[in-house]
């Protein structure tokens, strides 16, 4: 089975008027890229035996439990994404910068008041803020020509036999409106029969994508140390979801082949929003002076309030100058969305005063998701997400040296291939960072490199072949911190 895209996702929503979520949005909103703190992201996010960062507060909170005094930080960044495409021997390129805040928050730790200071419980820790868990921000142009279909090759089919008042409203009905679409002379009424000026293709095709926003998550931490071996702790997330796409697709008859159509553009406008919850769970264990392990397990996130809007337009351009538009109505739907449980198992090694080495593996079954609605059963959805994609083991690899009131680090991170089928997509990241550090103030810098590839189909898999896309992103992030 090859995956669908979002794009294709839009276009074969049902005819009659639309819902357009699907496994595409399941994996989007399951697969995550965090950001962060500097020094996170600069360790590769192997923080599940290390701890006393704040990001970790999002990934195994017991990291909470190795701070010995109350903190204040905030990471700003700035990102670089930038994407090729090679579509039927045709190569494009495209980027997009964004600036956001990757982190910001605050813990503050007591020591328990007990009588004659006897108690092994050395402190309680509580943790508030935002953790960026994923970044949409993306730009992606594709083009090429087909000599073997067009994009409304597969309305052409699914049109047959249907009356044109019946047509869906968002694909369909759209291209009969821009008379993109029209019947064949001295039809029988009762076998609706459709023509297209080209559908056997030799036609320029063009598409540009570009996302927005981000998965942002807010922590409430709880955490705890017993006795300087064991550290505790326990975190309520309440991640939200903000995407927008807006996708144009031109096709131009550049050979001529039409004595009636010049080209067509659609253009497609999706929103989608949400908020979640989720709980975290975490200990880590000082099994020596130099070795720590760390295990958390998170619950799925439940997105009770996800809804999207869409809309789309067909803009027509006949050989004679005249023009047509066509538009679908506003499209909008509530539904709810179920994200994977996570396992994260962790090794921390401390190397004395002069550094550490930590060790992430996180096991992730993206095959769980689950769309639901109370007025719509997603069985299909459900089980194409069931059938494309399979349990992953994400690793995460991090190192600090310290020098002085120097800290130099290095990271390295792969997010697996989530798909049975079809292209391996991991997503593999490389960082490099710097700390100062003293008693009472820190600032560090990181920067992260990652890169993935990918299929991306204009339309239907049964008609087009893929554009392969490459993804490359760069991201520079500075913390500034206080104790206190």
């Amino acid at each position: 089975m090859k995956k669908l895209s979002v794009a294709l996702l839009l276009i074969t929503a049902f005819s009659t008027g639309a819902m357009a979520q699907s496994e595409v949005d399941a994996l989007r909103y399951s697969r995550l890229s965090p950001s962060g703190t500097a020094r996170f992201t600069a360790m590769g996010g192997a923080f599940g035996a290390l701890g006393a960062d704040f990001t970790s507060l999002s990934f195994n909170p017991a990291g909470i439990g190795l701070y010995k005094s109350s903190e204040i930080s905030i990471s700003p960044s700035f990102y670089i994404g930038k994407t090729e495409a090679t579509y039927n021997g045709r190569f494009r390129d495209d980027s997009r910068y964004n600036f956001n805040l990757g982190s910001v928050g605050i813990v503050m730790t007591t020591s328990p008041v007990t009588r004659g200071n006897q108690s092994l419980w050395k402190n309680v820790q509580f943790g508030f803020g935002i953790n960026r868990l994923a970044n949409f921000n993306n730009r992606m142009m594709i083009e090429g020509f087909n000599n073997s279909s067009s994009f409304l090759t597969p309305y052409l089919d699914n049109a047959y036999g249907v009356d044109p008042r019946d047509l869906g409203q968002y694909n369909t009905k759209l291209a009969y409106d821009a008379d993109l679409l029209f019947l064949r002379d001295n039809i029988d009424s009762a076998s609706w029969n459709y023509q297209s000026d080209l559908p056997n293709g030799g036609v320029n095709q063009r598409k540009s994508i570009e996302t927005k926003g981000s998965l942002n998550e807010m922590v409430f931490t709880l955490g705890a140390n017993y006795g300087d071996k064991l550290y505790l702790g326990a975190t309520i997330g309440v991640p939200y979801i903000r995407f927008t796409e807006t996708s144009t697709y031109t096709e131009t008859d550049t050979e001529g082949n039409s004595d009636y159509l010049n080209s067509f553009t659609r253009t497609d406008n999706l929103e989608t929003s949400g908020t979640g919850i989720n709980f975290k769970f975490g200990l880590i264990y000082r099994a020596t002076d130099w070795l720590r392990l760390g295990g958390a397990i998170h619950t799925p996130t439940f997105y009770t309030g996800m809804t999207d809007n869409w809309e789309a337009t067909i803009k027509s351009n006949f050989d004679n100058g005249r023009t047509l538009t066509a538009r679908s109505p506003e499209g909008f739907y509530e539904y709810e969305l179920t994200t994977p449980m996570r396992a994260i198992g962790s090794i921390g090694i401390i190397v004395g005063k002069s550094g550490v080495i930590g060790a992430d593996y996180e096991y992730v079954d993206y095959g769980t998701a689950r769309l639901r609605a109370p007025d719509y059963d997603f069985n299909n959805e459900n089980e194409t997400i069931r059938n494309a994609y399979l349990t992953a083991g994400n690793l995460r690899l991090g190192t600090e040296w310290r020098y002085g009131a120097l800290n130099f680090r290095g990271g390295y991170s792969l997010s697996a291939n989530p798909y049975k089928n079809g292209t391996n997509s991991a997503n593999s990241s490389y960082s490099l960072g710097l700390g100062i550090r003293d008693k009472n103030f820190f600032i560090d810098m990181a920067w992260v490199y990652s890169q993935q590839d990918d299929e991306y189909y204009l339309y239907s898999s049964d008609y087009v072949n893929p554009a392969m896309t490459k993804l490359d992103n760069n991201m520079f992030l500075m913390t500034i911190g206080v104790k206190y």
